[in-house]
């Protein structure tokens, strides 16, 4: 893993970064939907078009269409040109989504946009488990969620300055949401200098290319270590079998793909029941609009530091037992979170949450990448990370209506359910991953 290497990684988690603020931005621009009359500040009904609920589905509900209905692109049409071409998409459709004046062009637009991003995610997981080394598989994707998550304070600090705010004639949520628009395109035209997946150029029957590629990454990797580069190791066949749908539920993966859609259930419900509602959580506490974003301002710096933790151990401790122990402390946490009335333990156990999040976040990608063959691993990551879109959609519905009937108590509860259930299906069934090469792990 030389500088070479590291620089793909960069690249490759550059484009990451917009599922992030995507996610996010639902979070921050939220209060400025309403101030603006385009939403409700309550509804009579959870799929009121004009609510921040319904918003916040819309994103999912796209993401999920992404992930589910073009998964597979990528395993068919490369790594490479889909992760270009979903970051093109995102940046077009959520230009459109800031200039809508209706709550209807505000959630459809923003379903569009999501798909890119539910498309690029998937990509994302494929691209760098075919490039990096296994022993070092865990840093690369644990960096690459440190600078994923940078955008988090970014976009916290956005919607802290400018929602409120009309400047150049544009209320401050549109200004939020063509910021991200423009850094998607100048992702997209960095992105352009990717090579394409040599794992995915060999099944594809395209040597020749693979080889080009290889060639290329050994010279510069030689170049980096200024000597030349050791033997090879045994030769690892990719493993052979159909690349349909059906693939994915036959023996070794059906019980992969089972273990990982109950995770991905699962996990998300805390991810983003926490994430995406803070501010509103902060507010059901008592606390004031302007003093919520102050405070979810302050949690949010958090998110890149929780990846930076996790390289640490990322590739020393097996993947399973990071998610298990992950689980265990967002339970533990988040519960602590909602008994909290002392505006600095609020503050405390907000940013314990969100680290354990992250942690999660990082061990469950890395995860999720390693465990399928790369004739279909986009596919396969598509399926079973869609459920986590599915969740996310219908969790922030629930989410509004435990909110009115328990308060910030009642989600805590919730969040601590969907945990234990995470937990107990991973630990028992996920099977181990540290250390071992992709084509090893397929068999």
């Amino acid at each position: 893993m030389t500088r070479s290497l590291w620089r793909l990684v960069v690249l490759i988690s550059l484009a990451g970064v917009f599922e992030f603020y995507d996610i996010f931005l639902s979070t921050y621009i939220a209060p400025g939907l309403v101030g603006s009359g385009i939403f409700a500040g309550s509804t009579t009904g959870p799929f009121a078009t004009n609510s921040v609920g319904f918003f916040i589905f819309s994103t999912f509900a796209g993401m999920f269409a992404g992930c589910m209905g073009f998964g597979s692109i990528a395993d068919r049409l490369g790594r490479r040109a889909i992760l270009i071409s979903s970051l093109l998409w995102y940046s077009l459709a959520t230009a459109t989504m800031a200039f809508q004046n209706t709550a209807v062009g505000v959630d459809l637009w923003r379903f569009v946009a999501s798909v890119g991003i539910g498309v690029e995610l998937v990509t994302i997981d494929t691209f760098l488990a075919e490039l990096v080394p296994p022993d070092a598989r865990g840093k690369a994707f644990a960096f690459g969620q440190f600078i994923e998550f940078s955008v988090v304070p970014v976009v916290a600090l956005l919607g802290w300055l400018l929602v409120p705010k009309q400047t150049l004639g544009l209320q401050g949520w549109r200004w939020v949401t063509l910021i991200g628009s423009a850094g998607a395109l100048l992702a997209w035209q960095l992105q352009r200098r990717l090579p394409e997946s040599p794992r995915w150029l060999a099944v594809h029957k395209r040597e020749a290319e693979a080889e080009r590629v290889m060639a290329d990454l050994e010279a510069r990797v030689s170049r980096d270590a200024c000597r030349p580069l050791p033997p090879p190791g045994p030769s690892l066949a990719s493993v052979a079998g159909a690349n349909g749908l059906r693939e994915i539920f036959r023996p070794p993966y059906g019980k992969r793909t089972l273990v990982m859609s109950v995770f991905n259930l699962m996990q998300t419900v805390a991810f983003y029941g926490f994430g995406a509602w803070v501010p509103t959580l902060l507010i059901a506490k008592g606390i004031h609009i302007s003093t919520s974003l102050e405070y979810a301002f302050i949690i949010a710096i958090a998110n890149p530091v929780g990846p930076l933790l996790g390289m640490l151990i990322a590739d020393r401790m097996e993947r399973k037992w990071q998610l298990v122990l992950a689980g265990v402390s967002i339970g533990a946490f988040i519960y602590l979170f909602a008994n909290q009335s002392n505006p600095l333990f609020v503050i405390l156990f907000g940013v314990m949450v969100t680290l354990s999040n992250n942690w999660m976040s990082v061990a469950l990608h890395n995860y999720q990448g390693e465990l399928f063959p790369t004739r279909i691993r986009g596919r396969a990551v598509g399926f079973v990370y869609a459920w986590s879109r599915a969740t996310a959609a219908f969790a922030g519905l629930l989410i509004g209506l435990l909110l009115r009937q328990g308060g910030t108590p009642a989600v805590a509860l919730f969040i601590s359910a969907a945990m234990l259930i995470m937990v107990l299906t991973i630990g028992a069934f996920g099977p181990r991953t540290k250390g071992l090469a992709l084509e090893d792990i397929s068999k």
